[in-house]
């Protein structure tokens, strides 16, 4: 099938599905009719969208953690103590490595050492293998909405799994669980395979059932400048709507710096709504979402409850509709249930005392804004013309030719010529723009806000300070200071 950002025909998406169901045995539990009679008895309070669009309208921001283990009854056991112990709004199904490269196989392999050992031998919970009725089982045993947290280039099987199991959110899309997570995955590949997982939501919207998807705003989770999350998230947004997605959750992953973290959340919920208005998708609600650092952690716990608390005070008041919580546990591996509660109730407690509070604007968060829309307008500008207009075509030749360029990501289809930096006020610039289009203005700027960190440290504007950046909130502090000799 060609290429095109163009919603697909039911001929399209029936025969593909054929082929979809056919990958693993709990395929053949998938009935789609039967499916949407299921979901349309969900209550509402254990809807992810419709949840999200009451949390919006209140304006409040609601905490979800992040969690998964390999056997049903003990994921239902962390499930139910986020839940209750923790207080979390929203309930994740973070799924496993295996899984995420569809080698079904092998999790079946360690869906039985699990049992064997009496503890998760994989490092989330396999959704595919444990197919419809495994999900649904888990849903029934919550109150929370339940959605599927994962990395994966190729989620179409897991999407029709997770919801005809009743899971009404999908988190990911054809660049942000892709580029960040595979190497030799081709961008037009995973297009075309997300382009499926958001026809089968459009199939289940036009049904009458809401179900959400978010992006991945955070991507490589290291120094990705705000603009060019914003461009994909934006692009993913897009996407999803040409086939037939009505609620979208667009996310970013904190920065370090509450001006730019507020300026780069609230510039990306206006110009997603924008450019869905452009294009002429006027029934999409958008909700936004922030991610705690996702950068290197301290060891120490309750420093690592500083940078979660401080996290959650600037989505609080960039006035995110949800926030993705961290664990006190993160420098050390996979958290325990309580460490994992812990970090929701110290999430939770800053918003409750943060509730209606929002960063007035200011002359910098102002400059901000327009510095992180004019360089994403600038991205996507040049992602539609090189598609002559086709935002997918144009997704794969900006890849191609540098335009979208993530970070630190492993993907052989990513230039990887960019590189950011922080500059004086921990704020991410562009150190090297590579191929991204920019104007001689904009790159001016981002020039002139590293030469005054340069001047500050009395050092050159260099690679070291990446590297200094990188490593420096796992030394305490954001911005990597060079250190007294």
């Amino acid at each position: 099938m060609e290429l095109r950002n163009k919603r697909w025909t039911d001929e399209e998406f029936f025969k593909e599905r054929e082929e979809v169901l056919s990958q693993w045995p709990t395929g053949k539990e998938v009935d789609l009719q039967e499916a949407v009679d299921y979901l349309k008895k969900i209550p509402t309070e254990k809807n992810f969208a419709e949840k999200l669009v009451r949390a919006k309208k209140a304006g409040v921001t609601m905490a979800q953690p992040r969690a998964g283990v390999a056997l049903v009854d003990e994921h239902i056991t962390l499930l139910r103590y986020l839940q209750d112990e923790g207080g979390a709004d929203f309930l994740p199904s973070t799924i496993d490595a295996y899984t995420r490269q569809n080698k079904y196989e092998e999790c079946e392999i360690g869906i039985k050492e699990s049992l064997k050992a009496g503890r998760s031998l994989l490092n989330g919970f396999p959704a595919v293998n444990h197919g419809v009725k495994g999900c649904r089982k888990v849903l029934e045993s919550v109150n929370l909405p339940l959605q599927a947290r994962h990395g994966t280039p190729d989620s179409r099987l897991l999407a029709e799994i997770i919801h005809a199991g009743g899971w009404t959110s999908n988190e990911g899309g054809c660049i942000s669980y892709n580029v960040p997570y595979a190497k030799s995955v081709s961008i037009e590949r995973s297009l075309k395979d997300w382009q499926y997982c958001d026809r089968l939501v459009g199939f289940y919207e036009e049904q009458g059932v809401h179900i959400n998807r978010e992006p991945f705003g955070p991507l490589t989770g290291t120094l990705v400048p705000p603009s060019m999350s914003n461009a994909i998230g934006i692009i993913e947004t897009l996407l999803a709507a040409e086939q037939g997605v009505k609620n979208i959750t667009v996310g970013y992953g904190e920065c370090g710096n509450i001006i730019q973290d507020i300026a780069a959340l609230r510039s990306l919920e206006e110009l997603t709504n924008e450019y869905l208005k452009t294009y002429g998708y006027n029934d999409v609600f958008v909700t936004t979402v922030f991610h705690q650092w996702m950068g290197g952690f301290p060891q120490d716990e309750s420093q690592a409850f500083g940078v979660i608390v401080t996290a959650t005070t600037i989505a609080a008041l960039a006035g995110a509709t949800k926030v993705i919580v961290k664990t006190p546990h993160e420098a050390v591996g996979i958290p325990t249930k309580e460490a994992n509660a812990a970090g929701i109730k110290a999430t939770k407690m800053a918003l409750n005392m943060l509730e209606g509070q929002r960063m007035p604007m200011s002359k910098e968060l102002e400059t901000e804004i327009a510095i992180i829309k004019a360089e994403t307008k600038c991205i996507l500008d040049k992602v539609f013309e090189l598609g002559n207009g086709d935002l997918a075509v144009g997704t794969v030749k900006a890849f191609a030719n540098g335009v979208l360029d993530v970070p630190f990501a492993p993907s052989k289809y990513n230039a990887g010529k960019m590189l950011p930096v922080r500059d004086n006020l921990g704020c991410v610039r562009y150190l090297e723009f590579g191929n991204v289009p920019f104007t001689e203005k904009l790159k001016n700027f981002n020039r002139e806000k590293l030469a005054e960190r340069a001047k500050f440290e009395g050092r050159d504007v260099s690679f070291q300070m990446v590297i200094d950046d990188i490593f420096a909130v796992g030394k305490g502090r954001l911005i990597g200071r060079p250190e007294a000799k």
